[in-house]
């Protein structure tokens, strides 16, 4: 999923984390390893992104939401945005 993230430029990188997870599914308390993916994109491409992760993930609800950039280094949000470039 990560690479097809990056190849369809819907993401400029993708950054994997390994992590444990407790939560609540259907009324039952699981704990399962993971893996965060940290997703770095433009906020305009973000419906087609969500829209690819749900198509590819195996979960029925992955978690997708949107944190914002409040700041950057010039040079990082150019290469940022060249790489989201069609």
């Amino acid at each position: 999923m990560q690479q097809a993230l990056v190849e369809h430029k819907l993401a400029a990188c993708v950054s994997l984390s390994p992590i444990r997870s407790i939560y609540t599914w259907q009324g039952e308390i699981h704990a399962e390893s993971e893996w965060q993916l940290l997703i770095k994109t433009d906020l305009a491409k973000f419906e087609a992104l969500k829209t690819k992760v749900q198509e590819l993930h195996s979960y029925e609800v992955p978690e997708i939401i949107a944190i914002p950039i409040i700041a950057g280094s010039d040079a990082y949000l150019n290469w940022l945005g060249k790489s989201l470039s069609l």
